[in-house]
């Protein structure tokens, strides 16, 4: 296995382990401002910039995605978001001692299974091509497009379908995943260079997102969902746009049981039941 590979994967555990963390500190400093909406984003902003709390778990989500950037920057797209999808299990237990809340079966189950699938991920790393591909631009940018019309659908319908927070948690992953696979783009240089438009608005709004959806949601569901989107369809867009190949024979298989391993758990940590139910008590 080549040590960049190694090295890359390594940034990445490390930069989802900070994300997660930040993510809950960033709900427990947003759920007691005024209400956010992105009708009013200065007046937002303002809110936010005002909380040292807040800027604290910026901060730390801040450090976390630098180390995302050196991890796409030497290792597959598939496999740096495997990695992050695992990181669920962090999410979960970060939430559980941060808030005092013993954690659902289904929650043990969703990070047992997150685990193991990242164990699956390293069994199959051992051979096959674990090189990074290029993929053609226009089909990356047809992805793209789609990416955010399915964000921008969920939520537009999704609140009078489902919860507000889970309606901001998916559509808020959704344009995240817009900002990692163009982040993946980015590392090429050259004119892909101009990836870093459909970077810059996709983090902007999936932050945004979150952030309005913490006020009405816990870290696990809101953060929890969009980050099964901002994982499953970076997984996804690495083998269908970007031709990253999975190795052949039973690595094959171990790759495809990892990824699918790791999307299990995300669905299971993230189940909206656990918002109402820490919620119980204080109504």
């Amino acid at each position: 296995m080549p040590v960049s590979l190694i090295v890359g994967l390594a940034a990445a555990l490390l930069s989802t382990i900070l994300v997660n963390l930040a993510y809950v500190r960033e709900q427990g400093a947003v759920s007691g401002l005024p209400d956010l909406s992105l009708r009013h984003p200065l007046r937002s902003a303002r809110l936010l910039l005002s909380s040292r709390a807040w800027l604290a778990g910026f901060g730390m989500e801040g450090g976390g995605f630098g180390l995302y950037v050196l991890a796409l920057a030497l290792a597959p797209l598939a496999l740096v978001q495997s990695v992050g999808a695992g990181g669920l299990g962090v999410l979960a237990v970060a939430t559980s001692r941060l808030t005092h809340r013993r954690l659902g079966r289904h929650e043990v189950v969703g990070s047992a299974i997150a685990v193991a699938g990242l164990a699956l991920l390293a069994v199959s790393l051992s051979g096959g091509d674990v090189r990074g591909a290029r993929g053609s631009a226009p089909a990356i940018v047809l992805w793209l497009a789609l990416t955010a019309a399915a964000g921008a659908l969920v939520l537009a319908a999704g609140r009078r379908l489902m919860p507000r927070a889970v309606a901001e948690g998916i559509a808020g992953g959704l344009f995240f995943a817009v900002g990692d696979v163009s982040t993946k783009i980015v590392t090429q240089g050259g004119a892909r260079l101009l990836f870093a438009i459909p970077l810059i608005g996709g983090y902007l709004i999936g932050t945004s997102l979150l952030q309005i959806g913490y006020q009405s949601g816990t870290a696990l569901t809101v953060a929890g969902l969009g980050t099964l989107a901002t994982n499953a369809v970076p997984i996804a867009a690495g083998t269908v746009v970007l031709d990253e190949r999975v190795p052949s024979g039973a690595l094959g298989v171990v790759r495809v049981l990892a990824f699918t391993a790791v999307t299990a758990g995300a669905i299971l940590l993230a189940r909206p039941e656990t918002d109402r139910r820490a919620r119980a008590p204080e109504a």
